[in-house]
């Protein structure tokens, strides 16, 4: 922590010193510094001297740096963007660790031996049962039914193939009627937690609607329900997970009003919400992996290009036969020798979307 604090004094001495300094003083000690470290990454290249190791201090720099130096990416020569934007996480994970608090408490050994006790006497009991019996035996700190699974032989067993294509044949004979919904987090340049609700299309890989907040509830997914299904536009089925918002009352009886039937996965079986969940992993790997976000206006506007500009008018999926999600007008065919197009810029240049010119 000490070197810390003396590293970020040095280089506010250096900011502060840089102010003062003339635009002439700028220029001259800017090429100075290059000419030195030219020659220290010609070492590093051949082998002379070994690569130096950033400490935490010149790893908040650069994140900051990131986020308010436009021409950040150029500057970088001893690491990659991508090793910048992975101290961010490290440091989000740091930050999340020391604003967490500890875990359930570990039971007892005498309550651990007591489980497995009657577990052994009454092996098809599940963990829900066990739990309601030390319930009725009037045992105040029963554990959990998660926390009494965990000290018994395993008895969920992972889905037979019948029911995966019992699962599966319900999806294929349904898709146009499916929509898919889920949360997933991202964390802003200040370890800031916003939540994206998400609601995806199975027909079409195609999403339907986003939303950012920082505090989620189920009358805050009715109001986006409402929001994407104007005029009676309902899906037939509304595929989630086990999510507390999802499975509350308000939220169950607004779709039965709605005649959408709800459809919940089982404990643990995120395949069974695929579509919604590779959903998610490409947004993470296609933009989120690539920019930190600063506050929510931040993030829904990066969400917002990346989705109308690219995701559904231009990404390609191999689960619709290599389409995209909207359907565009079919081009003239033509041989790429002869084949001119013109792009435009998604995300400042992170993706191009192309159109061919007649």
């Amino acid at each position: 922590m000490v070197s810390f604090i003396v590293h970020w004094l040095q280089i506010i001495s250096w900011f502060f010193r840089t102010k003062l300094m003339s635009d002439t003083a700028k220029d001259l000690e800017i090429l100075a510094l290059r000419s030195q470290l030219s020659l220290v990454q010609q070492y590093i290249s051949n082998g002379k001297i070994p690569k130096p190791r950033f400490k935490p201090a010149y790893r908040c720099l650069w994140v900051l740096l990131s986020k308010f130096f436009p021409g950040w990416k150029s500057s970088l020569i001893l690491v990659n963007p991508e090793t910048v934007i992975g101290w961010h996480k490290t440091a989000f994970k740091f930050f999340w660790k020391l604003k967490s608090k500890p875990g359930r408490p570990k039971i007892s050994l005498k309550t651990i031996a007591l489980i497995k006790r009657i577990h052994k006497e009454n092996p098809l009991l599940s963990p829900e049962k066990i739990h309601e019996l030390l319930l009725n035996l009037g045992v105040t700190d029963a554990p959990t039914p998660n926390t009494i699974a965990k000290y018994i032989p395993k008895i969920r067993k992972s889905p037979t193939d019948k029911q995966k294509q019992s699962w599966m044949t319900f999806l294929k004979n349904h898709s146009k009627g499916i929509w898919a919904m889920d949360f997933f987090v991202v964390p802003t340049l200040c370890f800031q937690v916003l939540y994206v609700f998400l609601i995806v299309s199975h027909d079409r890989r195609k999403i339907i609607h986003f939303a950012v907040t920082t505090n989620p509830s189920s009358a805050w997914v009715i109001q986006q329900i409402r929001e994407v299904t104007p005029y009676g536009e309902t899906p037939d089925y509304l595929i989630h997970d086990n999510d507390c918002i999802f499975t509350a009352k308000p939220l169950q009886r607004f779709l039965e009003n709605t005649n959408i039937k709800d459809k919940r996965t089982g404990f643990r079986s995120p395949w069974q919400n695929g579509i919604c969940e590779r959903t998610i992993g490409i947004l993470r790997q296609e933009m989120l992996n690539h920019v930190i976000p600063i506050n929510e206006r931040h993030l829904e506007n990066l969400l917002c290009e990346y989705i109308e500009k690219y995701y559904n008018p231009a990404r390609t999926h191999q689960g619709i036969n290599g389409q995209t999600p909207i359907l565009s007008d079919k081009p003239v065919e033509t041989v790429a020798a002869e084949t001119v197009l013109e792009s435009e810029s998604v995300l400042s240049g992170l993706y191009h979307r192309y159109y061919k010119v007649a």
